[in-house]
């Protein structure tokens, strides 16, 4: 067995190992000519763009069959260009129609998403692997983000499959013929990640992971842990051990509702939405067709960059959903989703970009919306907010069919100087947020603690509120504020902002620093399971934080698993909860722990 790392993982390294980035789809165009989705139709730029029978995707989706010629040098190429492309502009979706694939190994980079086009992951089959790794960044897989694989089964070339990432890098409706290892080459440091909806039939090696969050999976064993491993629903996990081993299990998901998905039905693009679940544990698929229902392709308008939003909004007006192709979409007003059950889905980290200080997606209060799989990026001129979920107010029942966002990450600076005062804004009731990235950017281009201000991250203030895998880092003042009642959280994995000038920016008042989760004082009834904070005040690291989390003192606030961190001693917890927990010491990377609050 590899050696399991040393408990004292490396921060994230502002600005170390960047490559130079490498041009947009035209350096790719040779190799990939004729691997785009069939243009069976030559929609108008105008909506309704109904493809029926599939259609044009664009040209950075590329769909192969198992007949493809190249397949493997096409996605050599793509892997050539988004490798090291952290804050590049290519965009890419590689899609597999169903059958088997021999001797492939897909690389997959930034901005890059791979999926199988079956209803269920053994319907399309690579004998061979779908690799991430980090060899552009010396081994280090700390910066890993936004890039996902989905849908497929993977029978690996050695055995065991390589996915070595960090926070915005899904592994969904996956089935691993084999082990899976989360760590990269030489088990560098890595700052993942996310499992849903898999089966691994052999061991999940998380090795240097530091935090990762598993639900409703199986898996045929689990080999260790740094800080803090979270299971819901999960057949196989390890048994509740936190805080040594840190494996917090939960039995089931309270709630669940996987993320849609493109399939399809011979030579037909659909798109299935799975059904709500509760109290849910194990796959969805494996057993025959999954449960949910679809829609066609014809029923979307497919978007392209360069489409406004006003094109967006009177497809919307018109009755039909929003797919989102792959690349970067400027926006002078919000994308507006007000019919219910509209699903709004990005291909290959299709990104929202909003101008004028405008908010980039606004959702009615209605019922069944989803949202999945893309990426809002702040623009130059400040946003009140950049997504919200329910006018400010909302208040309808969702319960029975609730608004869904899943795999959609928010950033504010590191491609280019961005502003947003609250990044995230839950107002509807029941809404499930299943992983999110919200990143105040540490590190790349327009950083700085004026020059990519955003005070804060997440504000929930619906009722019955879920969040499955929330990762929240390096705002300005609170990353997490909880208004509503009854919220829930399994998983929350956050860094303070490493770049404070000193103790005085932070200062709440009498209170020495912001909590990175917050329960607000009117609230009476809420509960989390593994929540991690880590502090790296790298600008002072004389800052002292009192507490990693804050809520109100009263028998229906509880917490379960919770842990404070202070990397190589830049800057102190001194609690972790309203003045419990033992503070953070010297350079030592040793967590500080509360197993039940109260």
């Amino acid at each position: 067995m590899p050696p399991v790392p040393p408990e004292s993982p490396d921060p994230r390294r502002p600005g170390v190992g960047r490559r130079t980035v490498l041009g947009a789809a035209a350096s790719v165009a040779p190799v990939l000519a004729g691997l785009s989705a069939p243009a069976s139709a030559a929609p108008s730029r105008r909506p309704p763009r109904t493809l029926p029978g599939g259609g044009d995707l664009g040209p950075n989706v590329l769909v192969f069959d198992p007949s493809t010629p190249g397949i493997q040098a096409a996605l050599d190429e793509v892997f050539r260009q988004q490798e090291s492309a952290q804050f590049g502009t290519g965009r890419y979706a590689l899609l597999f129609r169903p059958g088997t694939y021999h001797g492939l190994n897909a690389q997959i980079g930034f901005y890059t998403s791979i999926a199988g086009l079956g209803l269920s992951p053994d319907d399309t089959t690579i004998n061979g692997d779908v690799t991430v790794d980090a060899g552009w960044f010396n081994g280090n897989a700390t910066q890993n983000f936004w890039r996902s694989a989905e849908n497929l089964a993977v029978v690996p070339a050695s055995g065991t499959n390589r996915w070595a990432v960090a926070q915005a890098a899904p592994f969904r409706r996956m089935h691993v013929r084999g082990g899976l290892n989360l760590s990269p080459t030489g088990y560098g440091w890595a700052s993942g990640g996310y499992i849903a909806d898999s089966r691994i039939d052999g061991q999940v090696g998380p090795y240097s992971q530091q935090q990762w969050y598993t639900r409703d999976s199986a898996i045929g064993s689990w080999l260790n842990g740094v800080w803090n491993m979270v299971f819901s629903g999960v057949a196989g996990a390890p048994a509740q051990s936190f805080p040594n081993p840190p494996y917090t299990t939960l039995e089931t998901t309270p709630v669940s509702r996987e993320k849609p998905f493109l399939y399809v039905r011979g030579d037909e693009f659909r798109v299935f939405l799975p059904e709500k679940r509760t109290n849910s544990r194990g796959v969805t698929w494996g057993n025959g067709t999954p449960r949910g229902t679809s829609l066609s392709l014809a029923e979307f308008y497919v978007a392209r960059p360069g489409d406004s939003a006003a094109t967006l909004n009177q497809a919307l007006a018109q009755g039909l959903h929003l797919m989102l192709t792959p690349g970067i979409y400027d926006l002078d007003q919000p994308i507006r989703v007000d019919r219910a059950r509209t699903v709004v889905l990005g291909l290959g980290y299709a990104t929202l970009v909003p101008g004028g200080g405008v908010t980039a997606l606004k959702v009615a209060d209605v019922d069944g919306v989803r949202l999945a799989g893309f990426l809002i990026e702040a623009g130059p001129v400040n946003s009140a907010t950049l997504l919200e979920v329910g006018p400010p107010g909302a208040s309808r029942d969702h319960s029975a069919d609730p608004t869904t966002v899943q795999d959609v990450f928010v950033r504010i600076g590191g491609a280019g100087a961005g502003r947003a005062t609250t990044s995230m804004v839950i107002n509807s009731r029941h809404t499930i947020v299943d992983h999110t990235w919200v990143w105040r950017a540490d590190h790349g281009t327009g950083v700085g603690w004026d020059t990519n201000r955003a005070d804060y991250g997440l504000v929930v203030n619906g009722d019955d509120v879920l969040a499955t895998g929330l990762f929240v880092e390096h705002f300005n003042k609170y990353d997490v504020q909880w208004y509503g009642q009854r919220g829930r959280t399994v998983f929350f994995q956050n860094e303070k902002a490493y770049d404070a000038p000193n103790q005085a920016a932070i200062q709440d008042g009498p209170v020495k620093g912001y909590a990175a989760y917050k329960v607000g004082d009117n609230v009476t009834t809420h509960e989390g399971w593994g929540l991690g904070s880590y502090c790296y005040y790298n600008v002072d690291p004389a800052i002292v934080q009192h507490n990693g989390f804050a809520a109100p003192d009263t028998p229906g606030v509880r917490f379960h698993d919770l842990l404070v961190v202070s990397l190589g001693g830049n800057g102190q917890y001194e609690h972790v909860i309203n003045g419990t927990g033992a503070p953070t010491s010297g350079t030592s990377t040793t967590p500080s722990t509360v197993v039940s609050y109260p």
